[in-house]
């Protein structure tokens, strides 16, 4: 019997909203793999560079609470037990980069976004609609989410300062860990999602960036 099926509504909601706070609640998030940064000793920063991390990290740590609500999302409305139980173990991979980021964001003296409930909420409304349109919709946005972060991750790889080795390193993992989540969406039969659509979430991504960068 899949783990799911042994919970209530009630149960399943209650669940819903604990992840929720555990996502976007600072200091809620216990990563199960140790951060690739850990043996990294820390480098010397000026203020402009420290803050250029920073804001890159705060980035990073709201895309990673966007990925959490979009796979509880998915979850919640996906219709097979199998897809179902695959996005809530991507969700539960997902935890350490969440924690890494914050982590990161705490030694660089900085903190995580204010607007990350917003993003959260608007990421889990995109996941269940994805989840009522159908499983391969659902992993079609996967898929195309998981591009889409290995994009950008690999575009702050080439701007953070040079010296920040212990942010390259955490960036490097999750890159690594975001292209096998995409490739097991395509295995798993991920539709190819229309042009607009992907469009509509490239947008939103960059809005996202362009908030939380500071905020």
């Amino acid at each position: 019997m899949p783990e799911s099926s042994k919970f209530s509504l009630i149960d399943r909601c209650l669940i819903q909203f604990d992840q929720a706070l555990r996502s976007c609640v600072p200091g809620s998030s216990h990563a199960s793999r140790i951060s690739p940064a850990e043996q990294i000793d820390e480098s010397e920063f000026n203020e402009k560079d420290r803050k250029h991390s920073a804001g890159l990290m705060r980035i990073n740590h709201t895309g990673e609470v966007c990925a959490q609500a979009l796979y509880q999302g998915q979850a919640v409305t996906a219709r097979l037990n199998d897809v179902r139980e695959s996005m809530q173990r991507a969700a539960d991979e997902e935890v350490d980069h969440l924690a890494w980021c914050e982590e990161r964001l705490k030694q660089l003296d900085s903190q995580p976004s204010i607007l990350n409930p917003l993003w959260y909420a608007l990421s889990y409304g995109v996941g269940a609609v994805a989840g009522i349109a159908g499983d391969k919709w659902s992993l079609g946005f996967v898929a195309e989410t998981e591009q889409q972060v290995c994009e950008h991750l690999q575009e702050h790889l080439g701007k953070l300062p040079t010296q920040d080795n212990k942010s390259k390193a955490i960036l490097e993992q999750m890159l690594v860990d975001e292209k096998q989540h995409g490739i097991a969406a395509l295995d798993a039969g991920a539709a190819e999602l229309p042009s607009l659509v992907r469009q509509a979430m490239t947008a939103m991504s960059e809005l996202m960036k362009q908030t939380t960068y500071r905020l």
